[in-house]
């Protein structure tokens, strides 16, 4: 299975750049839209209820007619599941329940074959506890060089029965576990941010450095267009793991620095891998899942030699108000500028409640936000079945529930099934068209009316909309790539509107009433152009603009 990179995709001739001040183009993820495909949940090929890498071969044709650049999938690695994949066993296995290695190199290259670009997620700051590595320091005990490939650590106390420090994992509880020596008396403790069939790596030591340089260039020969990192901010540790000082539950998104979070020891691997990529043709890219204090911090890793984008975590979780949203579009696009990064936006993934839930306002106020979100500078971030509309499923029963935070106190909120629901695909049939063999979690009787199937041709639809908003975006000059917007001021109360302007002089006019009543065309907005597409398929395009709608012009 050697490197291929099909020419449908017309890749670059030389290793991709990001963009100069002396006026080089833009890489071609500075204003791709990219779609989420969380695999147990996308499409079932062998009817066994799980979703695998050959049923999302068969339905990738829908990502290419919904216009779609390049597909994200979450982790499908060998893995014993205790976190959905994202423990890994091997690096360079695909986990049974998902396919064999041979598939992947298939959808790869059908991928390809559909002009859709693949980016894969990689899991760096973790591995299983199943994992070779960890394994053999366990059964080694005390002493143990592979001990030191993650964070092995005497316990405080004089029995050594206290934890290490204070430090707490994400999912709940503290970050450390004690280990039983081969002799069967109380070990050493190690680290797990997260859960703890998780135990983190330690990126001190050079022998992880190697190995995942090394899986690196394994899929990059794959064929992969780039790489997802997870929890990218994690990886490198404050010297001597110091106590936080503090108690109470961390969230990934917090305004402070965290001994284990964001240190900038982590730039150095990034820019080693940046060299990697550099090497492929084609413009292989990085995406970075960091969760920073702030949006300049997590510009630092997407600087000219680092990375070539990062989610923009600030905007996912900002609430549907005009001001609120005016400030962090001008915060997000200040902070990209400088290092000549695009700006990426993203309303819902595997991780977070589906936007059409969390915003409040319905269907209505979830198709508004897409469509601002469509029209912003940068790169565009799509999760899996949002182009059908469908909501979060938040009436799952415990006995079902597989999140493992959902098992321990005080973590996470413990509800991420809900989002991660098979998506529907036919009206009728065993799981709407998932599979032929029922669905992982059960999906509520109404996924058929949201099926592809079902909205497939009905200009009224979400998926239809979708699907016009991104022909619109792929077509209008004016959309995708910038780094700016010029905001129209003279505007209804609650209303966002910008200009944007593309080189051969077009322009695009955007206004978004987040109120829950209509708003007047007034000011600038009285005669903004030509109508291009609205989030509401009722509206004609007379004042006033309808609550809860976003609207395209071309000027």
């Amino acid at each position: 299975m050697t490197q291929h990179l099909a020419d449908r995709i017309q890749p670059d001739s030389e290793p991709a750049q990001a963009p100069s001040a002396t006026g080089d183009q833009p890489g071609w993820w500075h204003d791709a839209v990219i779609y989420q495909i969380y695999p147990r949940s996308f499409a079932d090929g062998n009817g066994d209820g799980m979703g695998d890498l050959p049923g999302i071969r068969a339905r990738l044709p829908h990502l290419a007619q919904l216009g779609v650049d390049a597909v994200w999938l979450s982790p499908f690695y060998a893995s014993p599941q205790a976190d959905a994949g994202y423990d890994v066993a091997d690096y360079r296995a695909i986990d049974p329940m998902f396919g064999r290695l041979r598939d992947a190199d298939e959808l790869i290259r059908d991928a390809h074959d559909l002009g859709l670009r693949v980016i894969v997620d990689l899991v760096p700051n973790h591995s299983s506890d199943r994992h070779d590595w960890f394994v053999r320091a366990l059964r080694e005990g005390p002493g143990s060089p592979l001990r030191d490939r993650y964070h092995f650590r005497p316990g405080r106390g004089a029995d050594g029965s206290e934890p290490p420090n204070d430090w707490e994992s994400i999912f709940g509880g503290p970050a450390w576990t004690r280990t039983t020596d081969p002799d069967g008396t109380p070990g050493e403790w190690y680290l797990h941010l997260f859960a703890p069939e998780q135990p983190d790596l330690n990126w001190d030591n050079p022998a992880v450095q190697d190995e995942f340089r090394s899986v690196l260039r394994f899929w990059l020969d794959m064929g992969v267009d780039g790489f997802r990192i997870d929890v990218a901010h994690g990886l490198v540790k404050a010297a001597g793991l110091p106590d936080m000082g503090s108690s109470g539950q961390l969230r990934l998104l917090g305004t402070q620095r965290l001994p284990f979070f964001d240190q900038d020891g982590v730039h150095d691997i990034y820019r080693a891998w940046r060299r990697i990529l550099d090497e492929y043709p084609g413009a292989r890219i990085g995406v970075a899942e960091a969760w920073t204090p702030s949006p300049d911090r997590t510009a630092l890793y997407v600087r000219r030699d680092e990375l070539h984008q990062a989610f923009n975590f600030h905007y996912l979780n900002t609430a549907w108000d005009a001001g609120r949203l005016r400030a962090v579009i001008d915060e997000s696009l200040d902070s990209m500028r400088p290092v000549g990064a695009p700006s990426t936006w993203v309303l819902s993934n595997h991780d977070v409640v589906r936007h059409r839930t969390r915003l409040g306002g319905g269907l209505a106020r979830a198709r508004a936000a897409t469509l601002l979100m469509l029209a912003l500078p940068g790169s565009a971030y799509l999760y899996q079945g949002e182009e059908l509309g469908l909501p979060e499923v938040t009436d799952l029963p415990d006995e079902v529930r597989q999140d493992p935070s959902f098992f321990r106190d005080n973590g996470q909120d413990g509800l991420r099934d809900g989002c991660r629901v098979p998506i529907p695909w036919t009206r009728e049939g065993s799981s709407y068209g998932f599979g032929a063999g029922g669905s992982w979690l059960p999906q509520p009787a109404v996924w058929g009316g949201l099926s592809v199937e079902e909205q497939t041709g009905d200009p009224a639809s979400t998926l239809e909309f979708y699907r016009s908003a991104l022909a619109v975006r792929r077509e209008h000059p004016a959309l995708g790539a910038g780094d700016a917007v010029e905001w129209l001021d003279d505007v209804p109360e609650g209303v966002l509107a910008f200009r944007r302007r593309a080189a051969d002089g077009r322009v695009l006019v955007c206004a978004a009433n987040t109120t829950t009543a209509p708003a007047g065309l007034t000011g600038p907005l009285s005669a903004p152009g030509t109508l291009l597409l609205a989030s509401d398929p009722a509206w004609s395009g007379a004042s006033p603009l309808p609550a809860d709608t976003t609207a395209w012009w071309s000027a």
